[in-house]
């Protein structure tokens, strides 16, 4: 059993996904941001590979791509926090990043790498199912759970082959558009949810727009397997840039408050 199969199995739902983009706004206070995330109670942490034209990403993430950027990050910077959270954590690591970045590096070499520093999953946010035959092949011959995400506006027949492709779970947009903190869930978000669970027995998490404890009761509610959160979570990041004793404490009461919910 994988890292992110056995959290769904024995943790209690829905696990909390906690996002943050790798390096921002620098290696050491982001190694700092991880553990300060675990600490509250994260259980699968999502780090984003910074790239310069993330698009499925908001303005809140956007900037902490660039924070992240003009920090040095690197592939090998991301690697190295990876292997550094790994020295005192064996939580699940997902990548979030985009297909350029493996590309550039070399599919068999990114996935040898993540598998090496101790990743248990990846998701290529423009990778469309039908162009992931090599990547799936490469990521099982790692052990790495290839991570996809299924839309409000995903067909039932293009679910089935996300779905035949997808291991570890499925990223259940639940709202239209970019990442972002927003008010509420949509209906349409919980309408998903019901739609993909009558085709699939994977762990589902909703994400995009989730930032509340109200959300993660709404989310708890309609049987989600695990929510995810990354603007409202870069946001207080961003806010403390001056500060990061406060920030790491407003990031473990944060995630407390969520998982309480």
């Amino acid at each position: 059993m994988g890292g992110i199969e056995k959290a769904f199995a024995t943790m209690k739902k829905p696990v909390f996904i906690g996002f943050i983009v790798a390096g921002d706004p620098d290696k050491g206070t982001c190694i700092r941001i991880a553990r300060a995330l675990i600490a509250g109670g994260t259980d699968i942490l999502e780090l984003g590979v910074p790239f310069s034209d993330p698009v499925a990403d908001g303005p809140t993430i956007q900037k902490a791509d660039e924070r992240a950027l003009a920090a040095g990050t690197t592939p090998d910077t991301v690697f190295d926090i990876v292997r550094e959270i790994r020295k005192e954590s064996d939580v699940p690591i997902v990548f979030l990043t985009y297909y350029n970045i493996v590309h550039h590096r070399g599919i068999e070499r990114f996935y040898r790498d993540a598998h090496d520093a101790g990743v248990d999953g990846i998701l290529i946010a423009d990778m469309p199912v039908e162009e992931s035959e090599e990547i799936c092949a490469v990521a099982s011959g790692y052990r790495i759970d290839p991570i996809f995400l299924v839309a409000q506006t995903t067909s039932d027949n293009r679910m089935k082959k996300i779905i035949a492709k997808a291991r570890g779970y499925l990223y259940l947009i639940a709202a239209f558009g970019v990442t972002g903190v927003r008010d509420q869930i949509s209906e349409n978000a919980i309408d998903l949810l019901h739609r993909v669970r009558r085709h699939t027995a994977l762990p589902l998490a909703l994400g995009f727009g989730i930032s509340m404890p109200a959300h993660a009761r709404i989310c708890a509610s309609a049987g989600a397997d695990g929510i995810i959160v990354g603007s409202a979570i870069v946001e207080i990041v961003e806010r403390n840039l001056q500060d990061t004793d406060v920030m790491e404490r407003e990031l473990r009461e944060y995630v407390s408050a969520m998982k309480e919910a």
